[in-house]
Formats: C-alpha cells, sequence, structure tokens
C-alpha cells in the first residue's frame, strides 16, 4: 500500500546515501526495517498536533525551495482531520505528514514523527487526496489493515482519483523527523506513475541515481509505482551532505 511503499523507498534512499552503495533492493530495504512495533497503539490526539500553528506552517514550506513553497497551499493538522491554514496560488500544497502516511511500520503510530512535503498541483489532486483519507480514517480509530484495505478498495473503485500524470513532491527538507527507523533522510524528489515499469527508467540498477518501487498489490488495478531521485542540495539551498543524517 502507499504508506508501506513511501517506508521501503525512504530507508532505501537513506541506505544508499548513508552507505555510499550504488543499489539497494527494495527486498534489501524492506529486511532493514525494524522489526518491533514500540508504538502498538495510537497515543492520545494532543501528542500528535503541533500547539504553534505558525511552526507547523514554516516547517510544511521548508520542504521545497522557497520560489515554490512562498505561494503554495498549507494544510495543518486539527483534531478531525488536515485543515487549511494558508491559501495558495500557484497549485503546490504543504504539508507536514505524520507517521501513518510516511514513516516505516515500526512507526506507523509514533507522535513524533514530523515529515515536511510539498505536492505539486497534480499529486495534490491525487496522491495527498488519499493521504488525507488515510488521515480521517486513523483519527476515527480504523486499525492499519483497515485503513490499507479501505484506501486499496476506494482507488479501485474510483471512489479516491486515480494517480494524475506528472505528479511529484519535494522532500527537501533539513527539519522533520522520519521516526526511529529513518531519522532523517537526504533531500529528493518523488514521482508518482501507474503502470510504469520502473526498468524504463533505469531505475535499482547499478549506479543508477534513481530508485523505484511497485504496488504489485493483486486488488489495485493501478499498479502505483515510485520513483526516488535524490537532490544536491536541501530547500534552504544549502548542501546536503551524509553527515546531516546523523543529526
Amino acid at each position: 500500500m502507499l504508506k508501506k511503499i513511501s517506508a521501503i523507498a525512504i530507508k532505501s534512499l537513506a541506505l544508499i546515501v548513508v552507505l555510499g552503495t550504488a543499489y539497494q533492493s527494495v527486498a534489501q530495504a524492506s529486511t532493514t526495517l525494524s522489526t518491533t512495533t514500540p508504538f502498538a497503539k495510537m497515543a492520545p490526539i494532543d501528542q500528535y498536533l503541533m500547539t504553534d500553528q505558525s511552526a507547523e506552517i514554516a516547517l510544511a514550506r521548508s520542504a521545497a525551495p522557497e520560489s515554490i513553497s512562498r505561494d503554495a497551499e498549507i494544510l495543518v493538522l486539527g483534531r478531525r482531520g488536515f485543515e487549511t491554514a494558508v491559501k495558495g496560488t500557484n497549485g503546490f500544497v504543504c504539508i507536514v505528514e505524520r507517521s501513518w502516511t510516511s514513516a516505516a511500520d515500526a512507526d506507523f503510530r509514533s507522535p513524533k514523527v514530523r515529515t515536511p512535503i510539498c505536492y505539486n498541483a497534480a499529486a495534490a489532486h491525487s496522491l495527498l487526496q488519499r493521504n488525507l483519507k488515510r488521515t480521517d480514517l486513523i483519527l476515527a480509530g480504523h486499525t492499519q489493515a483497515q485503513v490499507d484495505d479501505t484506501i486499496v478498495a476506494a482507488v479501485d473503485k474510483k471512489e479516491l482519483p486515480a494517480m494524475e500524470p506528472g505528479a511529484m513532491c519535494y522532500m527537501m527538507s533539513k527539519q522533520g523527523y522520519g521516526g526511529d527507523s529513518v531519522p532523517h533522510w537526504p533531500p529528493h524528489l518523488m514521482f508518482y506513475y501507474s503502470q510504469t515499469d520502473p526498468a524504463t527508467w533505469g531505475a535499482n540498477l547499478p549506479g543508477s541515481p534513481i530508485l523505484a518501487v511497485s504496488d504489485e498489490h493483486e486488488r489495485l488495478t493501478e499498479h502505483l509505482t515510485m520513483f526516488s531521485i535524490g537532490v544536491q542540495r536541501w530547500s534552504d539551498g544549502t548542501e546536503g551532505r551524509q553527515t546531516d543524517l546523523a543529526k
């Protein structure tokens, strides 16, 4: 499912940068994810919220270069889901996602996770809608398995939109926290395609800078593929170094 794809891809990308390896297969990456589950149940909702809305807005904007994020719509998490805090003018939507949409399984309910992401218009119309729905279900008390099944069924029945062509997002923030499994990742971009073979991008090959993972879930006719590409600099323009990941 979408969350699992993101967790594996982000973990794999971090391994590539930190260890200096040319390639990590999806199977290898998934075995590196923690098998323990320290967050066995949801914490009180207050622990997932940021009390300072201006701080959440600033953190959301840090996902992309200022030239993009300054005119983006900003969503912040409320008690019943994400709400619009700032209206945008350029089609981008920046958000600080929480653990259930952007962390490894071991951190699925971690109240510590804060991951700034900025979606372009195509991704905001498609992928973001799935993650907003996932958030609503989680806050309503549904389990991870129930949410996964609901999202898969909704996409398959076209109750949630298909992935739009050109969907991508920026994840270039120095800030935020990805969870105990992957606290920080290097600056990178993500691109989303339906019915796409990673081999057509040369992804996952030795020496290739492109990592790809595909969801071939038998019930999901869309078969989403996500491509991750590392970039040299953080959103503030400073160089993204391997040592930054350990901070």
